[in-house]
């Protein structure tokens, strides 16, 4: 499946905010969106006013980039959250947050969304006891999300589930010590991070 390679903190400061793509270096000093904060580029600090449908498409950027998911497949995930009763934006967002990779990360088992990816691509992650390699599988209320069996003393994932401070959301339960997690329920949009206003994203679809 197609990704972006390059640099990620070229893309928080696009947005001009901390998207946390890079793990730990986001919490530290050395973040580049604490130290630059002009978009990149030439003429970067040279930024003229944005039209409203400028400001629009950034927030869906902003979005995008903020879960690790591509263009096709956030149009995906609106027209799944478009179809269903309800707020279209906090259900996006919801549907978003419900994302493997996302919970995994969410639970402490990686450093970043990106190296969630990777876990789960890897085969370390199962639910409900079962294997599952797909990082956009959408978890349900009630799931079990753990590491497996034979994968706990993986050095990597050792030091993430042994020395993770990351505070878990409420609609998530984790045993630190068991390698696991639950769904408790469905998350509020009180209880998603996401730096973007999702009403913006909305107005983008419906022009």
């Amino acid at each position: 499946m197609a990704r972006y390679t390059e640099a990620v903190c070229r893309l928080c400061r696009r947005e001009g905010v901390k998207l946390y793509l890079k793990g730990e270096k986001c919490y530290s000093d050395k973040c580049p969106v604490v130290k630059r904060q002009t978009p990149p580029g030439q003429h970067g600090a040279s930024r003229r006013k944005m039209s409203e449908y400028g400001i629009q498409l950034r927030e869906k950027q902003k979005a995008r980039r903020f879960y690790g998911v591509l263009e096709n497949q956030f149009e995906r995930y609106f027209d799944m959250a478009a179809r269903k009763k309800g707020v279209t934006g906090e259900i996006l967002l919801q549907t978003l947050e419900r994302r493997l990779d996302n919970v995994a990360y969410r639970l402490g088992f990686a450093a970043s969304r990106a190296e969630a990816r990777q876990v789960v691509k890897h085969s370390h992650i199962e639910v409900n006891g079962r294997k599952v390699n797909i990082p956009s599988y959408l978890v349900r209320e009630g799931d079990v999300i753990a590491v497996r069996e034979g994968h706990r003393d993986h050095k990597r994932v050792k030091e993430l589930t042994t020395g993770g401070t990351r505070t878990i959301p409420a609609w998530l339960t984790v045993e630190a010590d068991a390698m696991r997690g639950t769904v408790v329920r469905m998350p509020n949009r009180d209880e998603i991070d996401a730096p973007v206003q999702e009403h913006l994203i909305v107005e983008l679809y419906s022009r």
